[in-house]
């Protein structure tokens, strides 16, 4: 018999549990499919005594998961512990030492820290797979690096965060507020330990950095990011642009300019009769455009226990087959730094300002936006509220750097109260 590709799993929280039932369950398939067994040989948690409904008593347990690592009986090393630094970046790097293939759902540790795990990764002659790290049961890593290495990829961009996607949608359908919705999500178990991560847009730029060096052919870049959270969407927001004919995402883009590679993580305003606009609860959405197939969409759920223990056997079986392929689809040492766009793409914007009651308001705004060369395509006004009235823009294409300039007159001027909300519209 073929000797059986032996792994060892550091993490045994919901993803680590999924892949034990997965090798379990499917022993048979796997084998079919890889033509080798597959089996866990070790693990390591923080706690050796928790319950965590699956029988573990045939695997070696190691509490140090550097350990683990470490061990001569095992050839791939599943890293499903998180973190960017500490335990996780420690186990991986003595993985990669010892000559094991790394598995990882680690998204944080591969933005921060990929270019040089890659380097040592290449040069042990080892692989890091990672298509769990993004958009969870998605193969959007398989796909850029495979299905699509014939195309120059244009435009990248999603939904990556099924918490901020649950959040919106409800806001849109049930009429709640983002606080009450927050707070739903926190006794859901939605949020990650440090909420920030999630509502705050960063666990989602950490997907978009891969996801940017894979399509573009450059070391990642977390830092060269822009990212803007959930926190500040109104109600008012979600229904007034609903009325405008668009839906509000947390929409992560990366492509190509002339000034540079542009990465945004933030808040957009999306067609509503779109597929991302149609995204509904936690799904996830990628929306990959290429000179040869154009445009495809891969959509699917974003996280838990069987859709991301799916996309880590997924590179456990590639592994078994003996697909080995460079951490970010190209070799590390022929990755370019990138040169962060300071502005990005001419873009249309929605302006929602609160008017004062003055005559000559509505003039006075129309103005300054003509001032700073920001044109209106279209404008709706709403019934008085007490002493302001709601007024709606859709401006014509413009940049971030020009419309900043119109803001800031809006802020100074005697007829707006309050401050401007001013969000992207995305062309899909």
């Amino acid at each position: 018999m073929t000797q059986a590709l032996r792994l060892g799993i550091a993490g045994l929280g919901t993803v680590g549990v999924g892949v034990v039932k997965i090798v379990r369950r499917h022993a048979e398939l796997l084998q079919a499919r890889t033509g080798r067994p597959i089996e866990i040989v070790a693990v390591s948690a923080r706690d050796a005594a928790k319950d965590r409904g699956v029988n573990l008593s045939g695997f070696a347990w190691e509490s140090d998961p550097v350990a683990l690592a470490k061990r001569d009986d095992i050839d791939v090393f599943v890293e499903l512990m998180g973190g960017e630094n500490g335990p996780a970046k420690a186990s991986v790097e003595a993985a990669l030492a010892s000559g094991k293939d790394v598995v990882t759902a680690n998204k944080a540790l591969l933005a921060i820290h990929g270019q040089a795990l890659a380097e040592q990764a290449e040069a042990a002659s080892r692989v890091i797979r990672f298509e769990a790290a993004v958009a969870g049961g998605i193969p959007v890593i398989k796909s850029l690096t495979e299905g699509l290495a014939g195309n120059d990829i244009k435009r990248v961009m999603g939904v990556m965060n099924g918490t901020c996607n649950y959040i919106l949608t409800r806001m849109q359908s049930q009429g709640l507020g983002y606080n009450a919705l927050f707070e739903e999500c926190a006794q859901l178990g939605y949020l990650e330990a440090d909420p920030n991560l999630d509502v705050g847009g960063i666990d989602a730029a950490h997907k978009l950095a891969l996801l940017a060096s894979i399509a573009f052919g450059t070391k990642p870049n977390f830092d060269g990011i822009e990212i803007e959270g959930i926190q500040h969407i109104s109600l008012d927001d979600i229904h007034q642009a609903d009325d405008m004919g668009y839906r509000i995402k947390l929409l992560g883009v990366a492509q190509r300019t002339p000034r540079g590679l542009e990465q945004r993580m933030q808040p957009c305003l999306v067609p509503s009769d779109s597929p991302l606009g149609q995204l509904e609860g936690g799904t996830n959405m990628v929306v990959i455009e290429g000179d040869a197939v154009e445009q495809i969409v891969l959509r699917g759920p974003g996280a838990g226990e069987g859709p991301t223990a799916s996309a880590v056997m997924g590179d456990v079986c590639d592994l078994a087959r003996g697909l080995r392929i460079s951490t970010f689809g190209q070799p590390a040492t022929s990755l370019v730094d990138s040169k962060p766009a300071i502005t990005g793409l001419p873009a249309p914007y929605y302006l929602r300002l609160a008017l004062l009651d003055k005559p000559g308001a509505l003039a006075k705004v129309a103005a300054i936006l003509g001032n700073a060369g920001v044109s209106i395509d279209r404008m709706r006004q709403y019934a008085h509220a007490e002493d302001t009235a709601p007024v709606l823009i859709v401006t014509h294409k413009t940049t971030r750097a020009t419309l900043d300039v119109a803001l800031e007159d809006l802020r100074t001027t005697d007829v707006v109260a309050g401050e401007p909300v001013a969000l992207r519209i995305e062309q899909v």
